[in-house]
């Protein structure tokens, strides 16, 4: 093959057809706990994120709730994956045998988000959330009726060391977790023969990059667990969970509909969610949330 301008081009728009194979071949999960934000800038401000959304009887004047009392600022990183190809293979007509590779790339790509994600759901033990807590915690302040600050927990067993699983709330506008994508995934190659990359390494390269970031939403919509995962810790954490109320007593009437477990608590979860009876009892538990499991969340 001639390596003019034209066929590296043919040969980089077959490479970018192989990409978009493997990005659309991958199911992403990371949708499923967590909302997709666009970003502008090279930052996002979350202040508003303390104004947990609810409705009042209209008396007298409005009441304004204040947004930006609280400092949570989400700052995008950015991300690459980029290969070089000999001109001598493209040359040669090798093409085919980079087909595979660049599928991978877009594998990779997609799958991506989840890595971020999961990623920022097991650092929620260890990375504050909006009100300057952990985003799983023990004392997360709440204002109860009499105006008095009170620690309300969204964390189980820290000390007891299982591997951590998940209860979630992601029927709401906003998941549990924030992916802020201010530029996602695109593919890109150098090609250009006159460039100095392309004359003195006698190569060129195709790219991935992207701009994006992974927070935390409101920490009330997601509980965690590190004791061991059966029955009565379950039913604990669920009704924990769906108890809550927030400033001033004010309900939340949140409804755990997603389980996320590691592949170690699969079987037991499965069980809980369907099994008619618990050593010989009914199952009050049965089919009361999905089952989610990451492979993501494996040590």
């Amino acid at each position: 093959m001639d390596l003019n301008h034209t066929n590296l081009r043919t040969a980089g728009v077959g490479f970018k057809a192989a990409y978009n194979i493997g990005f659309h071949s991958v199911a992403p999960l990371w949708q499923r706990i967590a909302t997709e934000v666009p970003s502008t800038t090279s930052e996002n401000e979350y202040g508003w994120l303390g104004a947990f959304p609810a409705m009042r009887e209209w008396l007298g004047e409005r009441v304004i709730n204040q947004i930006g009392t609280h400092d949570y600022t989400l700052k995008n990183r950015k991300f690459e994956s980029t290969v070089a190809v000999l001109l001598d293979k493209l040359a040669d007509d090798n093409v085919g045998i980079y087909r595979p590779l660049m599928q991978g790339m877009g594998e990779a790509a997609a799958r991506h988000p989840d890595e971020l994600v999961f990623e920022g759901l097991q650092a929620g033990f260890e990375n504050t959330c909006y009100d300057g807590q952990n985003f799983f915690d023990t004392d997360h302040p709440v204002l109860g009726k009499d105006k008095q600050e009170r620690s309300v927990s969204n964390l189980f067993g820290a000390e007891d060391g299982f591997p951590a699983w998940y209860l979630m709330d992601t029927s709401r506008a906003l998941k549990p977790l924030i992916r802020q994508v201010r530029q996602k995934p695109e593919f890109a190659a150098l090609t250009d023969t006159s460039s100095d990359h392309v004359f003195n390494l006698d190569e060129v390269l195709y790219g991935v990059k992207s701009r994006e970031n992974v927070g935390y939403g409101f920490w009330q919509m997601a509980f965690a667990s590190k004791q061991e995962f059966k029955a009565d810790n379950f039913a604990k954490m669920y009704t924990a969970m769906t108890s809550q109320t927030g400033d001033y007593g004010r309900k939340l009437a949140l409804r755990p509909n997603v389980l996320l477990v590691p592949s170690v608590h699969e079987d037991a979860a499965k069980v809980l969610m369907s099994a008619d009876k618990i050593n010989g009892e009914p199952n009050p538990h049965k089919g009361k949330v999905e089952v989610m499991v990451s492979p993501w969340l494996d040590s």
